[in-house]
């Protein structure tokens, strides 16, 4: 991977605003004239289907996003069948596209810089098995979030956009 690309996760349980929020980054950044690519993790098991229309990747298409592609049962969605994906393979894929940000939905153990959706004060449990979290959007307020050390904000705000924003400047 072209050490220029940023990559950010978005991770959290199932309807917790994951395609919403990679929708939001794809168009903010690809409206600013980035070059942004998507991963997204086909979590609920199986193959996906074929046909996308309304599906997240389609989602992240129309939002603008350059390349895009789901793994779900070992089935990449670039008609590429093999044994098991990760995510340094597709990685490896993207590498000669010059994609400036890739944002990946899901694949939450893997090493790179994640935004963490909770969706109910359950899911506080993830940010003691999740590495390299960098910012927390959540559905509820509770003294837990105090006490983080990196940014939380409630999802609804457009806040993650602008802190996204100084992050990916930084990165540069």
């Amino acid at each position: 991977m072209d050490l220029s690309t940023i990559i950010i996760q978005v991770v959290g349980y199932q309807d917790s605003g994951k395609t919403t929020l990679v929708e939001k980054i794809i168009t903010h950044f690809s409206t600013v004239g980035l070059k942004v690519g998507s991963i997204k993790h086909h979590g609920h098991g199986g193959r996906p289907q074929a046909l996308d229309e309304n599906k997240d990747s389609y989602r992240h298409r129309q939002a603008g996003a350059a390349v895009t592609s789901v793994e779900g049962d070992g089935t990449l969605q670039l008609h590429i069948q093999k044994e098991k994906w990760n995510i340094e393979d597709i990685l490896n894929l993207y590498a000669p596209m010059n994609l400036d940000i890739i944002v990946i939905e899901g694949f939450k153990q893997a090493p790179y810089p994640k935004i963490v959706l909770l969706r109910k004060k359950e899911d506080l449990e993830l940010l003691n098995r999740l590495s390299n979290i960098i910012a927390v959007l959540t559905w509820f307020h509770c003294d837990e979030l105090n006490q983080l050390q990196y940014p939380v904000y409630m999802v609804n705000s457009d806040c993650i956009i602008d802190w996204l924003n100084c992050f990916v400047r930084d990165q540069k």
